[in-house]
């Protein structure tokens, strides 16, 4: 058997899609936690939602940790390995950190499925992590009928220099550094009707690094950043909204939208997890009236190895666009921040 001529998004199970639970369910199940220990190190923990825990080492370190995995969502297994990869090291970038070490998480229907297919994704995994900087350390594996892989990542950054989703100031703009659309994209890829050159693009969209971004932003006043992943765009701009005390204006016409996104959509491959971050997110939204029900599920779609969604000074906006073009970054200008109506969004 060539595993090249295996689609491996054809081994998900039905039942699921390897998103993330959806916002409002994991919120639930966390509030009747008891409390944890705490302890004054612990500079960010699970009080806003953030994209990684970071904790105070020294007055000069600290540390920065997340983890990620998921089911495939694109065939090639080398490209699932960097896919994987790139997206669980995003969560060190947004919190502006830099990746020091990974562990690997596997699943794998190793009596079943060729080996070198797990090699591949490895090696894919492997490399993206190399990319960044970071050294492989070790990991864990199953014997699981169905696939799945992804990474705990380990950074390092300045306690002076994190970045949350809760400092955003009136009068910031929003910055988005990749498109939106991925996950009606990856859908359409599992249902087969992306062309060749449509899942090239969108693999690339995924595997590409956030590294250059986070490495420009460091010369800039960033207020509050996030990656845009599991919860769609507006999921995590309300998330921002609401840790920050502030409201986000978001022009729909200036967000980055991957080519053919609508008509996809139109077609039916809207995946669950969008419809369920367009429910969470219903109430603290304000749509135009013209913007029909698509283009309000688009902008919730849920997204892997997303973009840095981040709100810097006004007065330093256009500047950074242009270094983060400069440096090959996709980035847009977005939006921007008010206190009309703190913890909504609108959309305009």
């Amino acid at each position: 058997m060539n595993h090249s001529s295996i689609k491996l998004t054809s081994l998900s199970s039905k039942g699921g899609c390897g998103c993330k639970i959806g916002p409002a369910d994991l919120a639930e199940v966390l509030h009747t936690l008891p409390p944890g220990l705490s302890d004054p190190n612990l500079l960010v923990g699970l009080d806003t939602s953030d994209d990684a825990g970071v904790y105070k080492i020294n007055d000069t370190t600290a540390i920065v940790q997340t983890l990620d995995f998921f089911t495939p969502i694109v065939n090639d297994p080398y490209d699932f390995g960097q896919v994987a990869a790139a997206n669980a090291i995003s969560d060190v970038y947004a919190m502006g950190g830099k990746p020091i070490t990974a562990l690997n998480i596997v699943a794998f229907p190793i009596h079943t499925l060729e080996r070198n297919i797990l090699t591949e994704i490895l090696r894919g995994a492997g490399d993206k992590l190399k990319e960044a900087g970071a050294v492989l350390v070790g990991g864990h594996s199953i014997d699981d009928p169905e696939p799945k892989f992804g990474m705990q990542v380990t950074g390092t950054v300045h306690p002076d220099k994190i970045r949350t989703n809760a400092g955003a100031k009136p009068g910031d703009r929003l910055l988005l550094t990749k498109p939106i659309g991925v996950g009606i994209m990856t859908t359409s890829l599992k249902n087969g009707l992306l062309t060749e050159d449509e899942e090239i693009l969108v693999t690339k969209v995924m595997t590409t690094l956030n590294k250059t971004a986070s490495e420009v932003m460091e010369n800039y006043t960033i207020h509050a950043a996030t990656d845009v992943t599991g919860f769609g765009l507006l999921g995590h701009a309300s998330e921002m909204a609401k840790g920050s005390g502030v409201c986000l204006r978001i022009d729909n016409e200036n967000v980055p939208v991957l080519p053919r996104t609508r008509e996809l959509a139109e077609a039916g491959s809207v995946p669950g997890g969008t419809k369920n971050n367009y429910k969470h997110v219903e109430d603290v939204v304000d749509y135009p009236e013209s913007l029909d029900q698509i283009g309000r599920w688009i902008l919730c779609d849920a997204v892997t190895s997303g973009g840095l969604l981040v709100a810097v000074a006004g007065d330093e906006a256009d500047r950074l666009l242009a270094e983060l073009r400069d440096a090959g970054v996709d980035a847009h200008v977005i939006g921007d921040v008010t206190d009309e109506q703190n913890g909504k969004i609108i959309v305009r």
